[in-house]
């Protein structure tokens, strides 16, 4: 098994273990892919698992794809090395994406619809 899908497959048991059960790897749709984990509606997570971490790259890719799927977020869920689990992986997302999450977790008020450029 290559290392990105066995990254994908920790992820979806990490994630399922912890209260998602209908996290499951996504079919690859090339150009219109739509993220490495499916089962949270309105969410993309791309899951990266390489040597070198390249965040700026991680988001630009995350994002497209949450354009494809139509979703709300996209996040990159990146491998820390030396730890095997997604608990103790980089969850990275921009700026944007956690005040959406932190206004829909009540830890603030929803904010007006976000722009991202200043």
């Amino acid at each position: 098994m290559r290392k990105g899908t066995a990254w994908e497959t920790a992820i979806v048991r990490f994630l399922n273990d912890n209260g998602v059960p209908h996290a499951e790897r996504r079919a690859k749709n090339g150009m219109k892919d739509r993220g490495d984990i499916a089962g949270i509606p309105g969410v993309v997570i791309e899951a990266k698992n390489e040597r070198a971490i390249a965040l700026a790259s991680y988001l630009a890719e995350a994002e497209a794809e949450r354009i494809n799927d139509g979703a709300d977020l996209g996040v990159a869920w990146v491998k820390r090395r030396g730890k095997s689990s997604p608990g103790d992986g980089y969850v990275v997302m921009t700026g944007a994406t956690l005040v959406q999450l932190l206004a829909a977790a009540g830890y603030i008020a929803t904010p007006a619809p976000l722009t991202r450029d200043v």
